[in-house]
């Protein structure tokens, strides 16, 4: 990218955010979206420079990590850190806020309970999302769950990194669905019924149980209740 003809070629802005814009469009003809990050006026222009160097080339990397590990993630086609900017598979579906807010759909607790296991096995990765919102998961068509937007993610083994995670979903389950009664019961019974065997060994430490991390969930809520 950035050199002779675009291989990217734009189609529909996405999302306009502080961080990144998000656009449609093909790469060699395959549905993609380009993440092109936005500088931050209010930083020094080398710091902020630097920041978004290491931001891109973290995400990237995460996404390299889970893709090889088999997770649904979309796949990296395309980096580009000189012009911070990644090109990424475009996930065709609907974000889970539009699923559970569509009054079509009756039982959503095995669509949550795939999103609780799948937000484990990202775990299991010793990676923390950052912003695990409902409009950062994915349904495809077929029911499959992908997440989506690791411009926050880390590599992590603090417990309470974990708990927050998963409170951030809780947080948006409670505040913008709240006529889904049991959602987030379901996304933890399928955190976790995706434990396997305790506690994970990954590359740099080991991963918390998922028990764990449900109990440092309540800790987290219960701060939150009495802080509020």
């Amino acid at each position: 990218m950035g050199r002779g003809e675009p291989v990217f070629l734009p189609e529909a802005r996405l999302h306009l955010g502080a961080e990144a814009e998000v656009t449609a469009g093909t790469w060699f003809d395959l549905p993609a979206v380009m993440k092109q990050r936005r500088a931050r006026g209010w930083r020094h222009p080398d710091l902020d420079e630097r920041l978004g160097r290491q931001r891109l080339l973290a995400e990237a990397r995460i996404l390299l990590r889970l893709h090889r590990a088999g997770l649904p993630v979309p796949a990296l086609l395309d980096a580009d850190v000189d012009e911070n900017r990644l090109v990424l598979e475009q996930v065709e579906g609907r974000p889970l806020i539009d699923v559970l807010r569509d009054a079509s759909v009756d039982d959503v607790q095995p669509l949550l309970f795939a999103v609780g296991s799948t937000v484990r096995h990202l775990h299991a990765q010793a990676v923390t999302h950052g912003d695990l919102s409902t409009n950062n998961v994915m349904v495809r068509t077929d029911g499959e769950v992908v997440l989506i937007d690791f411009g926050l993610a880390s590599i992590e083994y603090d417990l309470e990194r974990y708990g927050i995670d998963l409170h951030v979903l809780d947080e948006v389950l409670g505040a913008s669905h709240p006529d889904r009664p049991g959602a987030m019961e379901a996304l933890e019974a399928g955190y976790r019924a995706s434990e396997h065997a305790g506690e994970v060994e990954a590359p740099g430490g080991t991963v918390p149980s998922a028990e764990d991390v449900l109990e440092r969930l309540g800790l987290v809520r219960s701060r939150v209740r009495y802080h509020g």
